[in-house]
C-alpha cells in the first residue's frame, strides 16, 4: 500500500472513530434502547440539553444513528454489523498493510529477516513473485498456486521465466484439467509433504518456511533473504536437490527471444541444447579459488550437465583462455555464477 493510501486510512479511521465523552453516552443509550427523544437522551446521560441536538447529528453523520423528522426529534439505533461494517474491513485492511510496513525489511539493503504471521509470509510471497525480472522458481502447494495464479499468469505473459514446482504430487491436478502452461514455463510435481515451500525471484530475493509455519502460530517461521548471498542457498537447495526428485508436468513450448537471462545455470545449460548455432555469455559471479566477484564474456565452446540435470557447466573462450562456469556452490568449475546472460552474434551487456 502506497504511502498516500495509508496516510489516507489511517486519517479516514480516525475521522469515523472521534468520540468524545457525549457521542459514547448517547450512542449506548440509543443502542440499550432502541430508539430514544432529545429529552430522553438527556435524561439518560450527563450530556447537557443544549449539547444534544449536536452530539446525535455527529452521531448520524458518521452512520452510528438515523435521526428521525419528527416532533420531537427521534434517535434510532442502527445495527452495529451495518454501522460498523465498512470500518471493520477498513481495519483489517489497515492492520495487514501496517503489518507488512512493520516486519518488511529494507529493499535497499543487505538483509535477512525471520517473520511467524502466515499473513506475513505469503505478502512477502507475493512481493517475490511481483519483483521477478528474468526468473522465478517456486516451490508450492496447490492451494497457493490457486492464490497466485493470477500474478503467475502476467509474468508468464511478461516473458519471466518460472520454474514451478508443486506437492504433495497427490493433491496436485492432472495436467488434462489444468493448463500449467500459463503459469509456469516448466511445471514439475514432487511427492514429499515435507517439501519446503519457497519463493526466488532473479535468484536475489527468496522466501524459504515450512508447511507447518503456515499453519500454526508456534515456533514455526519464515526466513526472508533480500539481496543477500544467503539467498543462494535457497536457490541452491532447490536446484540440486529438490528439483531434480521430482516429475515433469508440463512444459511450455512458447519461443522466447535472445538475449535470455538466467539466475540457473541448468536453464542456460537446456536452452544452448535445445538451440542451434553459436552462442555467446556474460558472467557474474565469484572466482571459486580465491572468492573475488568476477565479471567474465566470452564465447560458448562447450556444455555440460549431469543425467538427473541437478548440476550444469559451460564453458567460455574469454580471449586465449577457458573458464568453466558452474551454477551455486561450485566447485570443480573456475567461476560460481549468479548472473548469467546469452546471445547470438556477441556477448550480451549485464545491467549494473
Amino acid at each position: 500500500m502506497a504511502d498516500e493510501e495509508l496516510s489516507g486510512d489511517l486519517s479516514r479511521l480516525g475521522e469515523r472513530f472521534d468520540f468524545g465523552e457525549y457521542e459514547i453516552g448517547a450512542y449506548l443509550a440509543v443502542l440499550e434502547h432502541g430508539s430514544l427523544t432529545a429529552s430522553e437522551i438527556a435524561e439518560a446521560t450527563d450530556i447537557p440539553q443544549p449539547r444534544v441536538y449536536d452530539t446525535v447529528r455527529s452521531l448520524a453523520d458518521s452512520g452510528f444513528v438515523e435521526l428521525r423528522d419528527s416532533r420531537p426529534l427521534e434517535v434510532l439505533a442502527v445495527d452495529p454489523e451495518e454501522a460498523f461494517g465498512d470500518a471493520r474491513t477498513t481495519l483489517e485492511d489497515l492492520i495487514e498493510s501496517l503489518e507488512y510496513r512493520y516486519t518488511a525489511p529494507s529493499r535497499d539493503a543487505e538483509a535477512v529477516s525471520l517473520v511467524t504471521s502466515r499473513r506475513t509470509i505469503l505478502r512477502y510471497v507475493e512481493d517475490v513473485i511481483s519483483s521477478a525480472d528474468y526468473e522465478l522458481v517456486l516451490s508450492l502447494t496447490p492451494d497457493l498456486l490457486g492464490r497466485f495464479e493470477s500474478e503467475l499468469t502476467a509474468k508468464q505473459d511478461a516473458g519471466v521465466t518460472i520454474e514451478l514446482l508443486l506437492s504433495p504430487s497427490t493433491d496436485v491436478p492432472d495436467p488434462d484439467r489444468f493448463d500449467y502452461t500459463r503459469v509456469a514455463t516448466v511445471a514439475r510435481a514432487r511427492r514429499g509433504v515435507t517439501t519446503p515451500l519457497v519463493a526466488v525471484a532473479d535468484g536475489t530475493y527468496s522466501v524459504y518456511t515450512t508447511r507447518a509455519a503456515l499453519r500454526s502460530r508456534g515456533d514455526d517461521y519464515g526466513v526472508v533473504f533480500n539481496r543477500s548471498e544467503l539467498g543462494f542457498l535457497v536457490l541452491g537447495l532447490l536446484n540440486t536437490v529438490v528439483w531434480p526428485s521430482s516429475t515433469t508436468l508440463a512444459e511450455s513450448r512458447r519461443e522466447r527471444p535472445f538475449p535470455r537471462r538466467y539466475a540457473t545455470i541448468r536453464r542456460c545449460v537446456r536452452d544452448i541444447e535445445n538451440s542451434d548455432g553459436r552462442f555467446y555469455a556474460s558472467v557474474r559471479g565469484r572466482d571459486v579459488e580465491s572468492g573475488q566477484f568476477r565479471t567474465v564474456a566470452g564465447s560458448v565452446v562447450d556444455i555440460s550437465a549431469s543425467v538427473d540435470r541437478g548440476t550444469a557447466a559451460i564453458t567460455l573462450d574469454v580471449g586465449g583462455e577457458t573458464l568453466d562456469v558452474g551454477g551455486q556452490a561450485a566447485a570443480f568449475e573456475d567461476i560460481e555464477a549468479y548472473e548469467l546472460a546469452i546471445d547470438r552474434g556477441a556477448p550480451p551487456t549485464l545491467d549494473p
